[in-house]
């Protein structure tokens, strides 16, 4: 497609997107009486209108029916997380049942890694990129811990392996990924990547990395919370082992919502692996008869601890009923066409004011929605002007600005009035500074 940065371009695009009636569906913050340019949905997806709708529909149920809710509720709360099974499978790519909606992002992880983390004298390693989500190495490393005992191979400065970027660049090369895993296949218990990486945006070759995983005879898990909902994703089929993800990015379920996980159906049903064991895992035709033994539901439900955050996974449903509607093959699209346009404007404004202000943009091409950019000069005052002007975007220390054009809501108008906001950003903070 051939790109222009003007009014014109973007307002025929924007007619012809089949998307564009989706943005309606969702409340933006206000700047001046105008709605903001929010490319912040990799840190906090917006609000769905219908949000409001259900969670009043459960606090209604809770009035009406009180404890009979958990029967009665329009959308009883005993089996609501099956009411998002069919959409969270739908956008990973998995088997209903490998899927469940619960607890929050690393809680699942370390849930998780309890039965897929099990190192031994000689299997013992895990393999991770360089500049994860702080949390995820918090739990790599307190995993690694937790295990090490009296030993110090367990140690985290023996068992964690970071992948580097070569010498000079911002992304990992799959072929050095794939180097890396084979020079540690004797040793190595356990991947741990994220699919999406939250600073650089890269999207990383989860099929090729589980591949080759499996061949060196170790477990491959994901971190999927900058991928859920924003990249094309076929858990079941790339044979993946396990992931976790949260909902309140690019799910829109708000903040601090529940998360979800995906359990191979290799190892969803088996019984013998270790867990930590809770009462809403257990299967639910004796569930309330309180057995002694615990007896597992079949599928990913048996990971369950608690039973469900039913406001959370209201909210959580409102936006997934969205997906449902539009259709991640869709969404992808309209993703790859909006951020390639993103960066074309980019790439234009460079081009012309590159003599005041470099912008280099450190995210590959093989990438969701978000673009992380390292500017030359004054990043911080820029984006604080970009801020001032309307635009909630991400500032990261101590040079970059994440901007993330979501399909389902940002339109290539958003895009268009970004470009003109930077254009003026450069001029006037580096002409000041």
């Amino acid at each position: 497609m051939q790109y222009q940065f003007n009014e014109d371009f973007v307002l025929k695009m924007d007619q012809e997107d089949v998307l564009k009636d989706f943005r309606n569906e969702f409340l933006f913050p206000q700047h001046k009486g105008q709605k903001t340019i929010y490319f912040c949905g990799n840190s906090l997806g917006l609000q769905p209108k219908n949000s409001r709708k259900y969670i009043l529909e459960e606090l209604d149920d809770w009035n009406e029916f009180g404890v009979e809710g958990h029967m009665h509720a329009r959308h009883p709360w005993f089996p609501y997380h099956e009411f998002l099974r069919t959409s969270t499978a739908a956008i990973t790519g998995a088997l209903p049942h490998e899927v469940v909606v619960m607890n929050s992002l690393t809680t699942n992880l370390h849930l998780l890694m309890v039965s897929f983390y099990r190192p031994d004298a000689k299997r013992y390693k895990i393999i991770f990129e360089k500049g994860p989500f702080s949390s995820d190495r918090y739990a790599l490393a307190s995993q690694a811990a937790f295990h090490a005992g009296s030993s110090k191979l367990f140690d985290p400065e023996n068992a964690l392996v970071e992948l580097e970027p070569r010498a000079g660049e911002n992304f990992h090369r799959t072929e050095d990924i794939l180097t890396v895993i084979n020079e540690h296949r004797d040793e190595l218990a356990l991947i741990m990547i994220g699919g999406v990486n939250y600073y650089t945006g890269q999207l990383f070759d989860m099929k090729s990395i589980t591949e080759a995983g499996h061949a060196a005879g170790a477990i491959v898990g994901f971190d999927l919370a900058h991928a859920t909902g924003n990249v094309e994703l076929k858990l079941h089929d790339w044979g993946v082992d396990f992931a976790a993800w949260c909902s309140y990015k690019y799910l829109n379920a708000g903040p601090g919502a529940v998360g979800g996980v995906f359990i191979h159906d290799k190892h969803s049903n088996n019984d013998s692996l270790p867990r930590f064991s809770g009462w809403w895992g257990n299967d639910p035709d004796t569930r309330f008869t309180m057995p002694e033994k615990f007896i597992p539901r079949k599928g990913a439900d048996g990971w369950q601890l608690s039973n469900a955050p039913v406001f959370s996974m209201a909210a959580l449903r409102a936006s997934m009923d969205l997906f449902e509607k539009a259709g991640m093959d869709k969404l992808i699209a309209k993703s790859k066409n909006l951020t390639g346009y993103l960066e074309y404007v980019i790439h234009q404004i460079n081009d012309k004011y590159k003599h005041l202000n470099a912008i280099k943009i450190i995210t590959p091409s093989d990438r969701g929605c978000q673009l992380s950019l390292v500017i030359e000069k004054n990043g911080k005052e820029l984006h604080q002007y970009i801020s001032n002007h309307g635009v909630i975007s991400d500032w990261r220390h101590p040079d970059v600005i994440r901007v993330a054009p979501v399909p389902m809501y940002n339109s290539f108008e958003d895009v268009y009035r970004f470009g003109k906001l930077l254009e003026q950003a450069i001029n006037e903070t580096t002409q000041v500074n």
